[in-house]
């Protein structure tokens, strides 16, 4: 019974019906109509006109983004515990061609709009220093914490103020917006996002996501970046079909309804011993080595976050019986 990561669930049905319509021969590349289907479909779900651009995974879709904001003498703030910053291998800065990545402090990974300006303050002129050209974020963050509007806008404006580019990184983009229950557009555009990495793997889909550009300005050359980069896949039809197919009919939503709402059983299960609000589909709990193991000798499967912390993913495909079962085994510890 695995709580270890959403990347490991399964395929949505509708997704994998999605694909099997588009294995036909058709235009290669980019060049199909479920393709060119995506601007229309994504500015439709934004409520704006949009370029928006599949890619395969989230690490190519955050690092290609960030460096259609960032040129490599400049540098891109972040949280410290940000997934750009930890568990990409140098991906962004590969794909910035040397971008440096400035750290900033904040509870939950979520970063203020007083760290922001106190960085910023903090961050000498002149040609010796790698100066801010862009600000990322991620939604939900690393710790299953969520942004709201007025928080992003906050950020938005101080972005705008200085000249930033403002990435979102939406690897778990639907449980944000399931617990938010806003527009999207509200944290995103409204709020002053210029591009969103728009996350479908963690939430039904196979092996898609999506570049949201809202100022259509800074998608100037992403999809050269992509094809350079190696991730212009010749039958991107398979990947453009798997956004559809989550978008349509709100699959994206109900997958992330579902994740959220086990990961709220967890936390009740959890009382008493939660390191963060339970915002999304991540639990963070404290737990001894011997109730970890106690746990595991159950059958269940998790990560240990660090020292007597461990952390519970609840996938969008979660048996109902395994959440009550793991529920119930936590309760008593």
């Amino acid at each position: 019974m695995r709580f270890f990561s959403d990347n490991a669930a399964s395929v949505h049905p509708a997704v994998l019906e999605a694909i099997s319509r588009a294995n036909r021969v058709d235009t290669a590349y980019d060049g199909d109509a479920i393709s060119r289907s995506l601007d229309s479909l994504l500015s439709q779900v934004f409520e704006t006109d949009v370029t928006a651009v599949w890619i395969a995974t989230g690490t190519a879709a955050n690092s290609i983004a960030l460096a259609s904001l960032c040129p490599p003498y400049g540098s891109v703030l972040c949280h410290k515990d940000a997934h750009i910053q930890n568990d990409e291998c140098g991906a962004p800065e590969f794909y910035t061609h040397g971008a440096k990545l400035a750290l900033i402090e904040g509870d939950g990974a979520k970063i203020t709009a007083e760290a922001l300006r106190q960085k910023l303050a903090a961050t000498p002129g002149g040609v010796h220093w790698a100066q801010p050209h862009a600000l990322s974020i991620t939604n939900a963050t690393e710790y299953g914490r969520v942004y709201t509007p007025e928080e992003v806008a906050a950020l938005g404006e101080i972005a705008r103020a200085h000249g930033l580019g403002f990435h979102m990184d939406g690897a778990r983009f639907a449980n944000a917006m399931v617990t938010l229950g806003c527009a999207p557009a509200d944290v995103t555009w409204r709020a002053g996002v210029d591009v969103l990495s728009f996350g479908f793997t963690k939430n039904g889909g196979m092996s898609a996501e999506c570049l949201v550009y809202f100022d259509k300005a800074k998608a100037a050359g992403v999809v050269e970046r992509r094809k350079r980069a190696g991730h212009l896949l010749s039958k991107g039809r398979y990947l453009a079909a798997q956004i559809v197919a989550l978008i349509e009919n709100d699959v994206w939503l109900e997958n992330a309804r579902a994740a959220n709402a086990g990961a709220q059983q967890l936390a009740r299960a959890c009382a008493g011993r939660l390191l963060h609000p339970v915002e999304a589909n991540e639990v963070f709990a404290r737990m001894t080595p011997d109730e970890a193991a106690q746990l595991r000798a159950q059958g269940f499967d998790f990560y240990d976050w660090a020292e007597g912390e461990v952390r519970f993913v609840v996938s969008w495909d979660q048996p109902e019986a395994e959440i009550a079962a793991f529920s119930a085994a936590i309760a008593a510890l």
